[in-house]
């Protein structure tokens, strides 16, 4: 049997906690009313407001472990695979942008999530354009990345909060 450290102990509940937080976020986003009925598969992505807040405490690895993480919970609780796919493809994208552009450092935490918001929906939409081999998908980035901002923004203002609120030592 391994021996842990405390430390070691300790980050790995709280990245348990913070995965629990997401799914939890991600189930209360399940239940809202759809915003734009009309326009089908916008939502806020409340669960990034815990990646954001891990991407800027505890780093790439933590972020990406518990965005993945939630991926396959939420999948395998409310899900399908389809979904899963096109999740997965928004959420590496994603990821990704906003590890390069925080490296970068000349955004906020806000500017980094709006990003964030608006290339998952253009991995979305590329999952799309690739199962169902058309092409014409892509006009609908035009409304994605306009409620891609939007959420980005309120997205990273919650984020920046609990950046500035919750303890270091957490």
């Amino acid at each position: 049997m391994k021996n842990y450290s405390a430390d070691k102990v300790k980050n790995i509940a709280f990245l348990g906690m913070c995965t629990a937080v997401a799914l939890g976020l991600a189930y209360i986003e399940a239940l809202l009313p759809p915003v734009f009925a009309a326009v089908p598969g916008i939502k806020m992505g409340l669960p990034n407001i815990i990646l954001i807040f891990l991407l800027y405490r505890k780093g790439v690895f933590p972020a990406a472990t518990v965005s993945l993480l939630r991926m396959v919970l939420v999948t395998l609780l409310f899900g399908n695979w389809m979904a899963f796919l096109y999740s997965l493809a928004g959420g590496v994208l994603s990821m990704a942008i906003m590890v390069l552009l925080k490296k970068l450092g000349f955004l906020s935490v806000t500017g980094v999530s709006v990003a964030g918001g608006v290339t998952h929906n253009v991995g979305q939409i590329l999952m799309a354009m690739l199962l169902l081999n058309t092409a014409e998908l892509a006009y609908y980035l035009i409304v994605l990345a306009v409620t891609g901002t939007i959420a980005g923004i309120l997205i990273g203002l919650c984020g920046s909060l609990l950046i500035r609120r919750i303890p270091q030592q957490m």
